[in-house]
């Protein structure tokens, strides 16, 4: 299906910017900001409509979520929704209150809901520090209604799950199919809102992140070969 002139004025801004990313920039390139405003010449906050795609799941990063750009650029990394399409380009109720971000960030307790760090906590293996964030979540209820929630997250958390969305009927069918001791377990972390991860399972996290090569050392420290 072919889409409009990202040039065509009849659109609006953060519908053009996300055409012309598309056109001009193209998916894994890099843009900056001055690069915005020469495609966007009188048009106020234009840099701001591109961040706002982040809202309808398209993936820009910054130095924050790819430490190889320099602070001034931008990369173009995926398209979310077809924002130029009709129904498409908004949502009711958009604008997140300051009211309503602090009642969120409450309920969620002050941390990542997605690998649960805290603002100003680092990042294991990096000097970058998480910042919150609200993130917007497509859950389908019980009836078969699909609602967004606003959830916490940290930008790179944020960045990275952009799009996804949750089922409660899907969840509650799995727990359904879990032993009494598993649900025991279950239940408990869910009253505490926290679960203590053991020691082995954080050496497991660790050795998924390591490269081809360190696993095989450590494959061959513990005996298991090639």
């Amino acid at each position: 299906m072919s889409i409009p002139d990202w040039q065509d004025t009849t659109l609006g801004t953060m519908k053009r910017a996300a055409l012309w990313l598309i056109t001009v920039v193209g998916e894994g390139n890099t843009f900056t900001k001055e690069d915005v405003i020469k495609a966007f010449p009188g048009v106020s906050q234009a840099d701001r409509r591109v961040r706002d795609l982040r809202d309808f799941g398209w993936q820009i990063d910054t130095n924050r979520e790819d430490v190889n750009l320099d602070q001034h650029k931008l990369r173009f990394i995926k398209p979310g929704d077809r924002v130029w399409e009709p129904g498409k380009g908004s949502r009711p109720g958009s604008k997140i209150t300051h009211t309503r971000r602090r009642e969120v960030l409450a309920n969620d307790g002050h941390f990542c809901r997605s690998c649960g760090i805290t603002p100003g906590e680092t990042y294991e293996g990096s000097y970058e520090s998480a910042q919150l964030d609200l993130a917007r979540r497509g859950v389908k209820q019980l009836d078969g209604t699909e609602v967004v929630e606003l959830v916490s997250e940290c930008k790179r958390c944020r960045v990275g799950g952009a799009g996804k969305a949750n089922d409660i009927a899907v969840f509650l069918g799995a727990v359904q199919s879990l032993g009494a001791l598993e649900r025991q377990a279950l239940a408990g972390w869910v009253e505490a809102d926290r679960r203590e991860f053991s020691v082995v399972e954080r050496l497991w996290a660790d050795y998924r992140t390591l490269p081809s090569e360190s696993r095989a050392k450590v494959r061959q420290a513990l005996g298991l070969g090639d």
